[in-house]
């Protein structure tokens, strides 16, 4: 890390501790209608929480390329305190397995929950193992409501020692 870099994790650290409200990007998929309203919703609650959402697809980058999504994500990466991310479906969606990813490398604590009852056939995590040992919390949330997975977040936030 440079020492610019350094130093603007400092600062990312300082304000959260001053303003205790947590910086989310809310990672997880996108692409159906189902998704991006389950997003919209959670979205919502944890904004009640007081805490601040980057949600993607809320971001309609102009003009609207791949790189320019990519970009605008990276945006909302650097922005954040922490990284949210939903763990739903046999396999968790490889963008939010990216996003994970750049969340633990740029030292954001990742925090990772799912809703999804099936069992997946890794019988060592609830979800791709990789990816289960490198978030800093999972958050079982099994056919939880958007209400209940932002209580349950949220309590996890209170928990972790942002900065300290």
């Amino acid at each position: 890390m440079s020492p610019v870099q350094r130093a603007q994790e400092q600062r990312r650290v300082e304000l959260f501790a001053t303003e205790r409200r947590v910086k989310i990007y809310l990672a997880g998929p996108l692409f159906t209608s189902a998704e991006q309203e389950w997003n919209r919703q959670l979205a919502g609650m944890l904004r009640a929480y007081d805490h601040e959402i980057w949600l993607p697809q809320a971001f309609k980058p102009e003009p609207n390329t791949s790189e320019n999504i990519f970009k605008k994500d990276l945006e909302g990466l650097d922005w954040c305190h922490a990284v949210v991310a939903n763990m739903d479906g046999p396999d968790p969606d490889s963008g939010t397995a990216w996003e994970c990813s750049w969340g633990r490398s740029y030292k954001r604590p990742v925090f990772a929950y799912r809703t999804d009852f099936r069992n997946i056939t890794d019988t060592f995590a609830p979800f791709n193992l990789m990816l289960y040992h490198s978030v800093t919390k999972y958050v079982e949330c099994i056919l939880a409501s958007p209400a209940e997975v932002a209580r349950r977040l949220n309590m996890a936030f209170s928990d972790y020692a942002f900065g300290r």
